[in-house]
C-alpha cells in the first residue's frame, strides 16, 4: 500500500518499487549471464551510474571502469569531463538545459571530440520545484528546452542523444520523433512532486516506443533486486545515484566498484531464482503488481 507523503516523489518510488513481488522459477535454472550490450560497447552490468554532479567524478567513473560499468555523468566543466575521460571509462554526458545555446552547444562539441559514447539533455532542471520561472544552477541560467532546440542539440550532436527527464508515453514518443536515442526516464530525485514513478509507467512506455528505442530508469534504484524488477517492466538498463555517494566519499573509486559489483551480484542472483539466462530473457510476468493506480478516463 503506498503511503501519502505529500508529493515526495523519491519515497513514492521507493514504496512502489518494494510492493512488486517477483515470482520464483528456479526449477532447471542456470547461471544468468548479465552482460549489457550497449551503443556498440559490451558491458559487464546494465547498472550504470547515475548523472551526478558536484561530487568527485572521477573517481565515481574509474570505480565505474572496474566494475565494468558504463557511466553518466552531470555538471562539470569540459577539464573535469577530460579528466573523467582519461579513466578509460565509457562515458555518457548529461547536459543541462541552459539558456545560452552556445553554452549547450560548446560541451556537445567537447563531448563529441573527446571520446564520450553519448551525451543527452537534463529537461527536467529547466525549471524550479513550486513555480513555472527558469532556474538557476550552480549559477547558469537555465531554459526550458523547446522542441526545436532538442531538435537542433541532437542533430549537432553526431553522437546518440539521451532526453533525461521524460516521464510518460507522449513525452517518449516526442523524443523518439525527434531522433533521440532513448530516454532517461527521472523526475531529478524529485523536482517534480507527486511524479508517477519511473518503474510503474515503464511497460506502457514501453509498448509505445517499441524494443529498439533505450529506455533506462533513473530514481530509487539502491540495490540489484531494485535493478530487476525495473529491467523486468521494461527498462533496457537502470542508474544508481544516491546508493554510490556515500561509498564514494568514504572510499573513493573502491566504494562506487564495490556497491556495483554488489548490485550485480544481486540482480545475478534475482535472475537465477526466475529462471533468466540473460538480459533478453527476463520474463515480465514475474512481476506481480498490486493494484493501487490506473490513469484517469479521458473526460
Amino acid at each position: 500500500m503506498l503511503t501519502d507523503h505529500s508529493g515526495n516523489s523519491v519515497q513514492i518510488a521507493r514504496d512502489y518499487l518494494d510492493s512488486l513481488l517477483v515470482e520464483s522459477r528456479i526449477v532447471g535454472a542456470v547461471k544468468p549471464d548479465t552482460t549489457f550490450s550497449f551503443l556498440g560497447k559490451t558491458f559487464r552490468t546494465p547498472l550504470l551510474t547515475a548523472a551526478l554532479s558536484h561530487i568527485d567524478l572521477v573517481g565515481m567513473a574509474e570505480g565505474a571502469r572496474l566494475a565494468g560499468a558504463c557511466v553518466s555523468i552531470g555538471m562539470g566543466d569540459n577539464d573535469e569531463f577530460g579528466q573523467v575521460l582519461a579513466t578509460g571509462a565509457k562515458v555518457i554526458k548529461i547536459i543541462k538545459p541552459y539558456a545560452d545555446p552556445e553554452e549547450v552547444l560548446s560541451r556537445i562539441a567537447f563531448a563529441r571530440d573527446h571520446g564520450a559514447l553519448a551525451v543527452g539533455m537534463d529537461v527536467e532542471h529547466a525549471v524550479n520545484v513550486e513555480d513555472a520561472e527558469d532556474s538557476l544552477v550552480a549559477g547558469f541560467q537555465m531554459k526550458q528546452p523547446t522542441q526545436e532546440d532538442l531538435s537542433r542539440y541532437i542533430r549537432a550532436s553526431s553522437l546518440p542523444f539521451f532526453i533525461k527527464g521524460a516521464l510518460s508515453v507522449t513525452d517518449a514518443l516526442r523524443c523518439r520523433d525527434l531522433g533521440a536515442a532513448g530516454v532517461i526516464l527521472s523526475h531529478h530525485n524529485g523536482l517534480m512532486k507527486f511524479a508517477v514513478p519511473p518503474v510503474m509507467i515503464l511497460p506502457e512506455i514501453r509498448k509505445a516506443v517499441g524494443p529498439d528505442f533505450f529506455l533506462i530508469a533513473d530514481g530509487s534504484i539502491e540495490s540489484g533486486f531494485d535493478a530487476f524488477k525495473a529491467l523486468a517492466r521494461g527498462a533496457d538498463a537502470v542508474t544508481m545515484g544516491r546508493a554510490l555517494m556515500s561509498p564514494l566519499k568514504e572510499n573513493g573509486a573502491d566504494g562506487v566498484r564495490d556497491v556495483l559489483l554488489k548490485a550485480t551480484a544481486q540482480l545475478q542472483a534475482m535472475m537465477i531464482r526466475t529462471g533468466s539466462k540473460n538480459l533478453k530473457d527476463i520474463d515480465p510476468s514475474v512481476i506481480w503488481e498490486p493494484v493501487l493506480y490506473r490513469p484517469c478516463a479521458t473526460r
